[in-house]
């Protein structure tokens, strides 16, 4: 309750006006939940109409996503060469996501690309070393 009152407090109230207000907020379930979401978590109410638009755009990010490092194997006959063809335009795209994530976020967009190409390939890594463990 102490991180509640001083939400209120930063806005000029008193320690005891901001606890009678935090107490009257507390007694009205969905008010309070409203409220800690919106001032102390920072976030909106979702809206319910936007659900299915979300889900299929995540949906189609995931297909587009997982198209990058499979297109190799659909273009080459042989599994065997097709690998390191995956491997590089996997890595080109993680490059090309963290320059562009870089340019977005405000970091700096190559050492954003180089970031996203070394956790991705250490990631790739580990799941190829796994896979070839349990096999």
């Amino acid at each position: 309750m102490k991180e509640t009152t001083e939400i209120f407090e930063s806005y000029g109230l008193t320690p005891e006006e901001s606890k009678t207000v935090v107490q009257a907020l507390s007694r009205r379930p969905e008010t309070w939940v409203d409220f800690m979401m919106r001032f102390e978590l920072g976030l909106e109410k979702p809206d319910a109409r936007r659900a299915a638009r979300s889900a299929f755009t995540i949906a189609g990010a995931y297909v587009a996503g997982g198209l990058i490092p499979l297109s190799p194997y659909l273009l080459v006959a042989s599994a065997r060469r097709a690998l390191p063809a995956s491997m590089a335009v996997t890595l080109l795209a993680l490059a090309v996501f963290g320059y562009v994530k870089g340019r977005f976020t405000g970091a700096r967009p190559f050492r954003s690309a180089v970031q996203t190409v070394f956790i991705g390939a250490l990631a790739a890594g580990m799941a190829f070393i796994l896979a070839r463990a349990i096999s």
